[in-house]
């Protein structure tokens, strides 16, 4: 009996060393986790700081105000117009997602509440290769396929004319390369319902088509809120293919089918070749630092409202 003993003493004071080394693992993690969130906290008050500091020249140079109202755009004078680039992002941002966003959620029910089997294994692996296509490969197609087609049919049948590169051009390009983004994550938000609802909703006589729309889509609604604010940020700092696709014509676009300039395409387009003028690169690192603020803005307001949302659509 006496090894019996010995081991059950011997486990008995083990057991006190081990729980100090998972307290010890424990306190190292919740030091780990915490590093790394001081870190992104001060990765991101590192770049806005050097955007404003990179930004301090041009400032004092022209006053904010005027580069944001103004419509000339022209280094060599020393004339910083913003507005054209503004008027271009938000053309292209609103018309991708007018576009994209109701072809997204009524993919996202098809997906989530009627495609079966292979057919749903099927559609949701499309999906999947599509958000995985690299931007650069679309600005290519949409050079090959979709500049064509708006300049030599869409425009004329709208009764316009369009050379092909212009904003309709990037937004039908963008809303097909957003599009993916938000279904997948509609889906999830869709298929993470529980099923209760679906059958409380079903019995008491509700259609399919009532449930979904009366009750599924109120409770992934700030799920699916979440994925068309993904697809905005994406549209919004989207830079290869508005570099590609819209032209870059420094001049407010009197139609969609214009040329125009996106505020991340002109840093693309005139950074590299005017970067040796210290105050052309002040102003395009300016413009870095609006696109920063405007999106923090945003999300920061949307934060907002979908905890409204969550609190408003909770069941």
């Amino acid at each position: 009996m006496a090894p019996t003993t010995d081991n059950g003493r011997n486990a008995e004071t083990n057991r006190p060393d081990r729980l100090g080394r998972r307290l010890v693992i424990e306190r190292l993690s919740s030091y780990w986790i915490l590093g790394a969130g001081l870190f992104a906290i001060a990765l991101f008050g590192l770049i806005v700081l050097t955007l404003v500091q990179q930004s301090i020249p041009i400032v004092s140079e022209h006053s904010l105000l005027e580069m944001l109202t103004s419509t000339n755009w022209d280094p060599a004078q020393e004339e910083f117009g913003f507005m054209p680039a503004i008027v271009g992002t938000i053309y292209v941002t609103v018309l991708s997602m007018a576009m994209g966003t109701p072809i997204a959620i009524l993919a996202a029910i098809y997906i989530a509440e009627y495609a079966e089997g292979r057919m749903k294994v099927i559609v949701s692996s499309f999906i999947d290769v599509l958000a995985a296509i690299p931007s650069v490969i679309f600005g290519l197609v949409g050079l090959i396929v979709v500049v064509p087609f708006v300049g030599d049919y869409l425009a004329p049948a709208l009764g316009t004319h369009s050379i092909g590169l212009g904003i309709v051009t990037v937004s039908l390009v963008m809303a097909i390369i957003v599009t993916p983004f938000m279904i997948s994550l509609s889906v999830e938000s869709l298929e993470a319902l529980p099923d209760e609802l679906r059958e409380a909703s079903l019995g008491v006589g509700a259609t399919k088509w009532e449930t979904i729309r009366s009750v599924l889509l109120r409770a992934a609604g700030p799920g699916i809120f979440s994925a068309i604010l993904l697809g905005f940020g994406r549209v919004f700092g989207a830079t290869i293919v508005p570099a590609m696709l819209i032209g870059g014509q420094t001049a407010i676009p009197e139609s969609p089918f214009d040329a125009g300039e996106t505020l991340p395409s002109l840093i693309v387009n005139d950074f590299g070749e005017l970067m040796s003028i210290p105050l052309t690169q002040s102003a395009l690192i300016l413009v870095g630092l609006l696109l920063l603020v405007i999106v923090w803005l945003f999300n920061f307001g949307a934060m907002l409202i979908r905890r409204r949302l969550q609190r408003r659509w909770q069941y």
